[in-house]
């Protein structure tokens, strides 16, 4: 008996149930899926964020946040105004089925070049396929994580918007976003343990 491919069974799902429901069907294959493959996460992680900045530790606990962020989306959620405005906005489709078709096409790309798994083949490998899926996307500006228009992008974005990010960029904790007591507020920040200190 052939196996149906995740493609096929969202088109056949989609012929038999309401959109909304294959919708959050979708959402939650795609959630499960960046869960039960967290190696090729982290192996893209490795190439697009700072590395060697953050260590082993702080490279894999930025991809589980960045697919934690990806988990809890929700489509059709009230969001904040801007500033300036009082027309209220919502969040659009979830991003999470087209990351995870990204990061099988980067797998595909790694196994014709090399034969082996994206999450297998070396740093400068991986660079290398992460920098042609990117080819002709025009990123002149850093976009948000949902407005990426492909995975490794929204990856970054993601982690420059995180209170780590800001901690490195300053080299103190600061923990942007993060609730100090009011009395903190005027103490300067420690400064940020180096890699080879922790």
């Amino acid at each position: 008996m052939p196996t149906l491919s995740r493609r096929g069974f969202l088109a056949s799902l989609a012929a038999a149930v309401p959109l909304a429901v294959v919708v959050r069907r979708a959402h939650a294959a795609a959630a499960q899926h960046l869960e039960s493959d967290d190696a090729t996460l982290i192996a893209l992680a490795e190439v697009v964020l700072p590395s060697k900045a953050l260590g082993k530790a702080g490279v894999a606990s930025a991809a589980n946040a960045f697919r934690d962020w990806g988990a809890g989306y929700h489509e059709g959620a009230e969001l904040v105004h801007g500033y300036g405005t009082s027309t209220l906005r919502s969040t659009g489709p979830t991003p999470l089925t087209r990351w995870t078709k990204q990061l099988d096409d980067l797998d595909a790309a790694a196994q014709t070049a090399h034969g082996k798994r994206f999450r297998d083949v070396s740093a400068a490998d991986r660079t290398t396929l992460v920098r042609a899926a990117l080819q002709g996307q025009r990123v002149d500006r850093m976009p948000s994580v949902v407005d990426a228009s492909h995975v490794a992008l929204a990856m970054l974005a993601h982690f420059y918007e995180s209170s780590a990010a800001a901690d490195l960029c300053y080299e103190a904790r600061i923990g942007k976003n993060q609730c100090r007591p009011l009395s903190a507020s005027k103490a300067k920040p420690l400064p940020l343990l180096k890699l080879s200190e922790r």
